[in-house]
């Protein structure tokens, strides 16, 4: 009997939060599979993107959380023919056809090993100790997403409600910030 397809997603395996001298870092590790429809859109040349966001909130007792700090890491992927490589972007900012402005290029000879950096978030810097405060424990949402709103627009309009381009994940934790004996 043929198998019955199991439903896809993402999941958060690791997730590490460390307090330095210059500020707070995020440190992450999603685990997630590649659908076959995805890797033929690759394969075709087109780019895919990717979405690494953390927000830290400070707990109010009489209103809604307050968000003290934001970071996000932008990730573009895509298959060069000409070279037969792996080209990852990865960019603060999201990444447009206007160019790249600043951000890190890597070339990769597989696609698993493109993945692999894609799914290894290494400290993302979330701000100063003197922006997020040191009297509280602070709630920390991090959030990674295949990001269907920036393939071209004949993609857009064929994603919607198709399960193979959902690939999301979530997790929270709490982030308590210590004073330096």
């Amino acid at each position: 009997m043929p198998a019955l397809a199991q439903p896809r997603g993402a999941t958060v395996s690791q997730l590490r939060l460390e307090q330095a001298d210059d500020g707070v870092y995020l440190s992450a590790q999603v685990q997630f599979e590649l659908p076959a429809l995805v890797e033929e859109v690759l394969d075709k040349g087109i780019a895919i993107y990717f979405v690494a966001e953390a927000e830290i909130y400070r707990e109010r007792w009489y209103w809604t959380d307050l968000k003290v700090a934001q970071a996000t890491r932008h990730m573009r992927l895509a298959y060069q023919p000409l070279t037969r490589r792996w080209r990852l972007n990865v960019s603060p900012v999201p990444i447009t056809n206007a160019g790249f402005g600043v951000s890190l290029n890597q070339n990769f000879d597989t696609l698993e090993d493109a993945l692999e950096s894609v799914r290894r978030v290494g400290r993302l810097r979330l701000g100063d100790i003197a922006e997020i405060g040191d009297d509280h424990v602070h709630p920390v949402t991090f959030r990674f997403r295949l990001d269907t709103s920036q393939l071209p627009r004949p993609f857009q309009i064929g994603v919607v409600g198709q399960a193979d381009w959902n690939i999301a994940a979530e997790r929270s934790a709490r982030l308590p910030l210590e004073k330096a004996k």
